[in-house]
C-alpha cells in the first residue's frame, strides 16, 4: 500500500509533522512518503494570478502525490482556529485543477496536535465539515492536546489514555485495508 503523510504546517519544527511521522511508523511494510509543505510553497492564490500564469506545477505535483496514494495521513496545524496559511494555499491551488476533488476521493486518517488543551480540535472540525466536498474520506480523527507533555521524540505518545485512543483509531484505519 502507498501512504502519503504530511503536516498542514510549514514550521521547520512542526509538532504536527512529528505526530504524522509517528503515525506513519506503524505501517512498516508499506511504501510511505512524508511530504514537507515547504517543498510546495507557491504564490498566494488569487484569481488574476491564475488567469495570468496558470496553475503552478507544484500544485499539480502535490495533486499527483495524492493521486498515487492509497491512504493519506494528515496532521493539521491550527492557526487561529483554522488551517495554517501554508496548508490553505496548497489546498486553494489544488482546488483549481480541473475535474478533480482536492483529495482525490482518498481515505484519510486526520490528526491534529497543539501545545495547548485544545489539541487542534477546531481545525479538525473545520476540515471534517469540508472533507466531503473536497474528496477526502475521513476514516477517523485524532487530537493530541498538550503536545510537549504528551509526546516524546523516539517514544511517541507518552500519555497512556491518549496512546490507547490513538492505537484504537489506528486499528480502525488498518482494518479498512485488511
Amino acid at each position: 500500500m502507498k501512504i502519503l503523510a504530511f503536516a498542514g504546517s510549514n514550521s521547520e519544527v512542526s509538532i504536527n509533522k512529528k505526530l504524522v511521522t509517528f503515525a506513519a511508523s506503524f505501517f512498516p511494510n508499506d511504501e510511505i512518503e512524508i511530504l514537507d509543505l515547504n517543498a510546495y510553497e507557491m504564490p498566494i492564490y488569487k484569481h488574476e494570478r491564475e488567469q495570468q500564469t496558470g496553475i503552478p506545477e507544484l500544485a499539480k505535483n502535490f495533486a499527483g502525490k495524492i493521486d498515487g496514494a492509497d491512504l493519506i495521513l494528515m496532521s493539521l496545524a491550527e492557526h487561529n482556529s483554522a488551517y495554517s496559511t501554508a496548508f490553505k494555499n496548497v489546498f486553494d491551488w489544488v482546488s483549481r485543477i480541473k475535474e478533480r476533488k482536492h483529495f482525490g476521493e482518498k481515505p484519510m486518517f486526520l490528526m491534529a496536535t497543539a501545545p495547548g488543551n485544545g489539541g487542534g480540535k477546531n481545525v479538525l472540525e473545520v476540515f471534517v465539515k469540508r472533507a466531503p466536498f473536497s474528496g477526502a474520506e475521513v476514516l477517523t480523527t485524532f487530537s493530541l492536546p498538550n503536545f510537549k507533555e504528551k509526546f516524546e521524540e523516539g517514544n511517541g505518545i507518552t500519555d497512556d489514555e491518549k496512546r490507547s485512543e490513538f492505537m484504537e483509531k489506528l486499528e480502525t484505519v488498518k482494518e479498512r485495508f485488511a
